[in-house]
């Protein structure tokens, strides 16, 4: 299954790993650090679980400026 989540925030990073473990999550956001973050497995918020389960590299997800492609 994919889902789109909308915002890197601690409420949609959260729910993206959550989801990621089992589903094709593509998440959105309007800062492009973040983007760049995510997609290098690195955590956009200090969070140490979302870090550890980022690092893990078992996650199916990505990370895109352009919400016509996670939509």
């Amino acid at each position: 299954m994919k889902i789109a989540v909308a915002g890197m925030g601690y409420v949609g990073l959260s729910n993206v790993v959550l989801l990621a473990q089992h589903n094709y999550v593509v998440i959105t956001d309007l800062v492009p650090e973040k983007i760049d973050q995510l997609n290098q497995g690195l955590s956009p918020i200090d969070d140490i679980d979302i870090s550890e389960f980022l690092s893990d590299g078992d996650l199916t997800l990505a990370a895109t400026l352009k919400k016509e492609v996670a939509y």
